[in-house]
């Protein structure tokens, strides 16, 4: 709401009532309370003055994006994740898709990574997930620097509204059923596989799991990988530096303080390189760690994104 390069002018959520998403919008137990004013009229959300239409279908074709202003959708739900599903949009009148998750059918996209390769014909687009969108930055560093052989990531994630809150079962995997806030919890990610979407010279390189810990938010990226250069981590650093001082400035960000996941909080960029807790062995083997704000990071990459797309179809300078 705070952007003058987006308009929110519609939103879609079939499960509550408006009163519930003023609440909602209103507090949060990571982010903290929204600084602004949020209110609603019974049949339409206002936020700071600015009236946004509600929408409560749980078909998207229903939604009439197109006579309510929007031109761009962020499928935010975790459903219509796919090129298909996310078609209804397009149906309802919406000129393009943005998917706030990983998509096997959708092309998927890390801002100044690979988006100088958008496609404008592409209507549905896949931001990618919050974790790739932090590995993605500092792993074309090391490639463009160094060159990549091969790679192990693992990542440090705050519970995720997937997981249990207390020991009961779980439908895909047995581990997640476990109690969120008691346990640190091993478990799969897609996340640098998908790199091989977005730095195609990495496809089939990296790989990599996640440990969920009993945070609220703020997560942290390990690459441990094998370079095809002889480097010094000094200059694996002064190239992330450079990186994050040019190319990728507020995408990705460095640091040499010694930073907690708490100082993260609130941290637009996707991907805060931490100089001080990374390491070499010999000439080639580097781990690297990287800090992001899951929510609030790629949050800001989503509309990032959105706005880099209507510059594209030449609807914002």
């Amino acid at each position: 709401m705070k952007r003058d390069d987006i308009e929110v002018v519609a939103v879609n959520d079939p499960f509550i009532p408006p009163d519930y998403m003023v609440y909602q919008l209103k507090y949060d137990s990571a982010q903290g309370r929204y600084d602004g004013k949020v209110e609603t009229d019974g049949k339409n959300l206002i936020v700071d003055g600015k009236k946004i239409i509600i929408n409560q279908e749980r078909d998207p074709s229903n939604i009439p994006w197109d006579k309510q202003g929007a031109v761009y959708v962020a499928e935010c739900t975790g459903i219509f994740v796919e090129k298909d599903k996310a078609d209804a949009h397009i149906k309802g009148g919406a000129k393009k898709v943005i998917i706030s998750a990983p998509s096997k059918s959708a092309p998927m996209f890390c801002m100044n990574v690979n988006t100088d390769e958008l496609d404008v014909k592409e209507n549905i687009i896949s931001n990618a997930s919050c974790t790739t969108n932090c590995l993605a930055p500092i792993s074309k560093v090391l490639n463009d620097s160094f060159g990549i052989e091969c790679g192990l990531m693992t990542t440090v994630h705050a519970v995720t509204a997937t997981q249990n809150t207390v020991d009961g079962p779980h439908r895909k995997d047995w581990r997640s059923g476990r109690g969120a806030f008691s346990n640190i919890i091993p478990a799969s990610t897609g996340a640098a596989k998908a790199i091989g979407s977005v730095i195609k010279e990495l496809n089939g390189k990296l790989n990599g799991m996640c440990f969920r810990v009993p945070t609220v938010c703020g997560s942290v990226v390990d690459l441990t990988a094998v370079l095809k250069k002889d480097a010094t981590y000094e200059e694996v650093c002064a190239a992330m530096k450079k990186a994050a001082e040019g190319s990728l400035k507020g995408i990705l960000g460095y640091t040499d303080e010694k930073l907690v996941s708490c100082d993260i909080l609130g941290d637009s960029r996707s991907s805060i390189f931490d100089a001080g807790a990374g390491m070499m062995m010999g000439k080639r083997l580097v781990k690297v760690i990287s800090w992001y704000d899951n929510e609030w990071g790629y949050s800001c990459r989503l509309l990032d994104l959105i706005a880099f797309t209507a510059k594209k179809d030449g609807l914002l300078k």
